[in-house]
């Protein structure tokens, strides 16, 4: 069996919890690589909805084992009611579910320091979710970072927890004027917490290793999307990670060399949540109409999306810059009412014509998208298990976007449930996925 990778290629959000659901029988290993509880996973599974955060969505799996590698950034009391939540429902988590020793761990100084910081900078905030994920990434660059594993060492963790405390408050005191964090307050948090937590931590390197040598098949997930990426995003407006399929290897400590094949995940219309340049939003009732019928509202922080039309060029950088080996379209099925349907084919500024994503998000703001129309299908899509059995509108469509971002569609999703989905199994570069050469 093969190692893949599946990314968001969009701004995230983009169906990734369901396909890594519905692809995990196919794997014996699920690892999520980077990111926090920021993000959000919701899967449906005989009509009952679980809401994911950190542990990967593999879980839902019985006998499927899961990894919270090294890159990810952890709030332990939001993964200990994850995992309380997980096991009200009877889902098996121990044994089962393994963290990083290396990862970061949140505290409260990291959230403190977000919300005050996003307060200060008003209109020009990033639009983060304040739950600490960028302020403690900051910290693990920094080197001054306090890991899961250092929570086997109490007196150790701490003599860091107390240098950490006493240099944010002078932040928090100095310059953001709110109180300060109490180091024994917290100590005894975590003091609490981490019983609870440690049974899971191992050194998931070493395990994803042994696994794929030993011939299992691995999964790897991230969170958010391509265009979220701390290097190749809107920057500043991304988030505080490798979100692209780059992130997978230093996320987990698989080397690339193990890599076989990336799989791509995008909505068959484009979205994205928070400030930053967005070129084919639509700020009118067809963008309503799609959040309403998409259910565009954060899994996490339940804030309403913002919506617009596919964005080809977004698709073919995505595809250079994770080397795609496949593509997913999700939610084709929320298009099912309109009359018409659109694809940006390409951007202008000032009337000319732009070679390729710009990097630059002044230069992003001031693009014009370029349009193609398309008759829709208006009709029920919802029930449809056969790609040849979709309207042909629909079938053209999706075509004309597997030629324009320059990669094959080899799953569609038409739904939240797992059996809403069409596979195309004849696909040979989705099979390069499942077949390790």
């Amino acid at each position: 069996m093969a190692n893949a990778i599946v990314v968001g290629t969009q701004w995230g959000d983009e169906g990734k919890g369901k396909i890594v659901d519905l692809l995990t029988e196919r794997f014996d290993v699920v690892a999520r690589y980077q990111g926090g509880h920021n993000a959000g996973h919701t899967v449906v599974v005989a009509d009952r909805k679980y809401v994911l955060h950190l542990i990967p969505s593999g879980i839902l799996h019985p006998r499927k084992v899961c990894v919270i590698g090294n890159g990810v950034v952890i709030d332990p009391f939001a993964l200990d009611r994850e995992i309380e939540a997980l096991e009200a429902e009877g889902i098996v988590v121990a044994g089962r579910l393994f963290v990083s020793n290396r990862a970061h761990l949140i505290m409260p100084y990291h959230m403190a320091m977000e919300a005050a910081e996003e307060e200060r900078l008003g209109e020009a905030r990033i639009g983060t979710t304040s739950r600490g994920i960028g302020p403690c990434y900051e910290d693990k660059m920094a080197r001054r970072g306090i890991r899961v594993g250092d929570l086997r060492d109490l007196r150790r963790f701490r003599s860091k927890l107390e240098a950490n405390i006493e240099l944010k408050n002078r932040f928090l005191e100095g310059i953001y004027k709110r109180p300060p964090i109490q180091l024994a307050e917290v100590f005894e948090e975590y003091c609490e917490v981490a019983p609870r937590i440690l049974p899971h931590v191992a050194d998931t390197a070493e395990y994803l290793h042994r696994a794929s040598r030993q011939g299992k098949s691995i999964l790897m997930e991230g969170a958010q999307g391509t265009l979220l990426d701390v290097d190749h995003g809107t920057y500043p407006f991304v988030t505080s990670s490798n979100a692209s399929a780059g992130g997978a290897c230093s996320g987990t400590g698989l080397g690339p060399n193990q890599i076989d094949g990336v799989l791509g995940i995008s909505k068959a219309y484009t979205t994205r949540v928070g400030s930053g340049p967005f070129p084919t939003e639509l700020n009118d009732a067809v963008g309503e109409e799609i959040r309403r019928r998409g259910v565009e509202f954060g899994a996490t922080t339940g804030r309403p999306r913002r919506c617009g039309w596919f964005d080809a060029v977004v698709g073919r950088y995505a595809t250079r810059i994770n080397g795609l080996t496949t593509l997913v379209i999700t939610k084709l099925d929320v298009l099912d009412e309109l009359e018409e349907v659109k694809i940006c084919t390409g951007y202008t500024i000032d009337g000319e014509p732009v070679d390729s994503f710009p990097v630059d998000v002044f230069e992003l703001e001031r693009v014009r998208p370029a349009y193609e129309t398309h008759s829709g299908w208006c009709c029920d899509t919802s029930g449809i298990t056969a790609y040849r059995d979709l309207p042909s509108q629909a079938r053209s469509y999706l075509e004309r976007l597997s030629e324009l971002i320059e990669t094959d569609i080899s799953i569609v999703s038409l739904g939240p449930n797992r059996d809403a989905t069409i596979i195309l199994e004849e696909s040979p570069k989705l099979q390069a996925l499942f077949c390790r050469n």
